[in-house]
């Protein structure tokens, strides 16, 4: 695989307030078709998860997309909830 290939894995939920929001139960690609619901995730090669979109009945409901820097400390993300304008929170590493 190369760095800037991406790979899919999903979930049936999130955990956690504190971003980027930990993906739980995950599940096979192979279970998808008896589901209304799931979360699709993509990951980079270091398996950093890059954006997450939650499908209900096929259409995205909810995603969150995350950027980081070179040390994988996140630095960005991006909230884009149904009918909603994108809210983009950005993180300048400081502790909270």
């Amino acid at each position: 695989m190369t760095e800037n290939q991406q790979v899919f894995r999903y979930f049936l939920a999130t955990s956690g307030v504190k971003l980027p929001l930990k993906l739980v139960n995950e599940i096979e690609a192979e279970a998808l078709s008896n589901r209304n619901t799931y979360i699709r995730a993509s990951y980079d090669a270091s398996g950093l998860l890059l954006k997450f979109e939650k499908m209900v009945y096929g259409d995205v409901e909810l995603s969150h997309s995350y950027s980081y820097d070179e040390a994988g400390v996140l630095r960005r993300a991006e909230v884009l909830m149904l009918d909603e304008d994108p809210t983009v929170l950005e993180f300048n590493g400081a502790p909270a």
